[in-house]
């Protein structure tokens, strides 16, 4: 090909280039227009608004600082920030080892497995509203199903969602029952992508199915493993809505659960504090990107790379 064709290719390829990144562009454009809008748009207002005395109706006042010096003195905060602390302690470890171990089994080659994959994955499709209501039936102390099977061993059973020492733990049950199956698919699809050569070399080696799983399953997991806990701490650092389905607001079971999301709600859409409910917003955020930046750089100590070790 002479000179002046392969002009002519280079430059048919880089219209094409251009045609094809401005396709993508315009597909993409009603997704950045509503992350812009519902997103950044709300984000910025939010931090503006936690500067202010802000209610339902009325001119904002500029407070300053005001609300973030009454938040930091506020017990129920503090309260707030130990019971989600709980869920995050609580869950993100039982989901992530249940999940990784309902995983493993539903990966063999076992007739049926599809339906057992699916019963899995139920939860996760169920709506909240009917999961909320469900478990609260189950754990209402006096005709709820729980406390009768416990009553059938000889066990009286606890006021579940009316007692503060055994409102958070109720919730979590739920909360780890209906997340186990998102997390599960998710380690399917890791468990998919070992190849089977590393598992023949280890039996060739004389390896048990323990010593494989430790020295290949889990490696060749961990950046999977990685992003789970981070999406899952996240996620529960934000529960609400099974603990406002659950729990009356008016029930002294809510103050062993409330978590922070729970305690915003209260103050911006219940007592119209919408300035002192931005500034609780903020500070929940700051607290995710902190712990999300430690994670960030603690992943190097554990997150193997199939290309080099370590991820460096």
């Amino acid at each position: 090909m002479n000179m002046k064709g392969s002009e002519n290719v280079r430059q048919y390829r880089s219209r094409r280039a251009k045609k094809e990144a401005m396709e993508a562009y315009l597909f993409l454009l009603p997704f950045l227009v509503g992350v812009s809008i519902f997103n950044v748009y709300a984000f910025v207002q939010n931090i503006i608004i936690s500067f202010t005395n802000k209610k339902s109706l009325g001119q904002a006042k500029f407070v300053g600082l005001s609300n973030y010096v009454k938040l930091l003195a506020d017990a129920k905060f503090y309260q707030a920030i130990q019971n989600t602390l709980l869920y995050v302690v609580i869950c993100v470890p039982a989901v992530i080892i249940l999940s990784l171990i309902i995983a493993v089994a539903l990966n063999q080659k076992i007739k049926g497995m599809g339906i057992y994959r699916t019963l899995i994955y139920l939860p996760v499709i169920t709506l909240p509203t009917a999961v909320g209501m469900l478990w609260k039936w189950l754990f209402n102390n006096q005709f709820g199903l729980i406390n009768e099977m416990l009553a059938g061993i000889g066990i009286t059973g606890p006021a579940w969602l009316s007692d503060p020492k055994w409102s958070l733990l109720a919730v979590c049950i739920v909360l780890i029952w209906s997340s186990i199956g998102t997390a599960v698919i998710i380690f399917l699809s890791g468990l998919q992508g070992i190849s089977t050569s590393y598992y023949e070399a280890a039996e060739i080696d004389g390896a048990n199915a323990w010593q494989k799983f430790r020295s290949i399953t889990f490696p060749l997991l961990s950046p999977t493993t990685f992003m789970l806990v981070v999406t899952e701490i996240i996620g529960f650092f934000q529960v609400f809505d099974l603990i406002f389905l659950m729990i009356s607001s008016t029930s002294s079971g809510m103050k062993g659960a409330r978590s922070i999301v729970m305690l915003f709600y209260e103050e911006a859409f219940t007592k119209f504090n919408k300035g002192y409910g931005a500034a609780m917003a903020n500070m929940l955020f700051l607290i995710i990107l902190v712990i999300t930046i430690v994670q960030m750089k603690l992943q190097k100590k554990w997150v193997y790379s199939e290309n080099g070790g370590d991820d460096k």
